[in-house]
């Protein structure tokens, strides 16, 4: 049986940065997903200033795509509105394997598929052992499965279904635009050029709201790609979109049991205005790692619940950490 202090299922941006800091704390971890990295990663890639200075990067340290914004349009009801800000965009399929390498810690391939507790440890499919567990394996993390779905129940209503895609394109326009509300959607959708010839284009919005109306995601994919055709942004491509669905911040109740905790989307972090949820995961693998090495206490309620304003604090927080 493989053994370790602390074992992370995830290996995703939470993970990965949980990892990072629990090793420059001198603690034997091990991270455990279910997918070999580099691997495809649905998300618009979209981190701050912020996420930047968490994990101690700049622009210029970062050995792979990224593309800064100096402005994004948001557009209501057909008006755009062009907001000033600092931010940047990542392809995740490089990001998140950077991550995991920098945090030069052993990394398995294994689906979890049960986890118990035996003399105070962990045991997962009796193959690993270990004292501490985090769950950082998104919205399907069997962490949460396991240990959590009883104590911490997740909302439906806090609930977004997403369809997006990225490919390779020449984007004309290089701006990322984000269009509120189009056609009664109860959320957004996004383009987001990437550097270096990539582009992602996705929508998203609260499920029960769309269940409600009787709609589905699929029918606003289909009015959003027309869109972007009509404004001549990507014309003439054949769509092969892939959904998943993610939870907006909610309570950060019984995120705790025990010796295991839930970060990133398995705690259901995600913005409540913009839905992102890189900036969250970081912060909230930071503040486990904390607790688990130095005993403070694991508490993410000073996460911030929405976006905009670091969007519209994006220059100032560059500046001040000369990004």
């Amino acid at each position: 049986m493989i053994q370790a202090e602390v074992i992370i299922v995830g290996g995703g941006p939470a993970g990965a940065t949980c990892a990072w800091e629990l090793k420059k704390h001198g603690i034997d971890v091990l991270i455990v997903d279910k997918q070999p990295f580099p691997r495809p990663k649905l998300c618009a890639g979209w981190i701050t200033p912020r996420v930047m200075a968490d994990l101690e990067l700049t622009p210029q340290d970062y050995p792979h795509r990224i593309l800064t914004y100096r402005s994004i349009v948001f557009h209501f009801k057909g008006v755009p509105v062009p907001v000033s800000t600092c931010q940047y965009s990542i392809r995740r399929f490089e990001f998140d394997d950077f991550l995991l390498k920098r945090a030069d810690v052993p990394v398995l391939t294994h689906q979890v598929q049960n986890i118990r507790q035996s003399g105070g440890q962990y045991i997962i499919d009796d193959k690993f052992r270990c004292t501490w567990l985090v769950g950082a394996g998104g919205t399907h993390c069997p962490v949460y499965k396991s240990l959590f779905a009883r104590i911490h129940p997740r909302n439906p209503k806090q609930c977004i279904a997403t369809a997006e895609e990225e490919f390779a394109w020449h984007c004309k326009d290089r701006q990322c635009r984000l269009w509120f509300f189009d056609k009664g959607l109860p959320g957004y959708a996004w383009y987001v050029p990437k550097q270096k010839g990539y582009l992602n284009i996705g929508i998203g919005g609260k499920l029960s709201a769309l269940k409600k109306r009787g709609q589905n995601i699929n029918a606003h994919w289909l009015d959003f790609v027309e869109k972007l055709s009509r404004k001549g942004l990507v014309c003439g491509r054949r769509f092969s979109p892939r959904g998943h669905i993610y939870y907006l911040r909610g309570e950060t109740k019984n995120i705790r049991n025990k010796n295991a905790f839930l970060i990133g989307d398995a705690a259901g972090l995600a913005t409540c205005d913009m839905g992102e949820g890189i900036g969250p995961a970081v912060e909230s693998g930071k503040i486990a790692a904390r607790s688990i090495a130095a005993g403070q206490p694991f508490c993410l309620a000073p996460i911030a619940r929405w976006s905009l304003p670091q969007i519209l604090a994006g220059p100032w927080i560059a500046k001040k950490t000369h990004l």
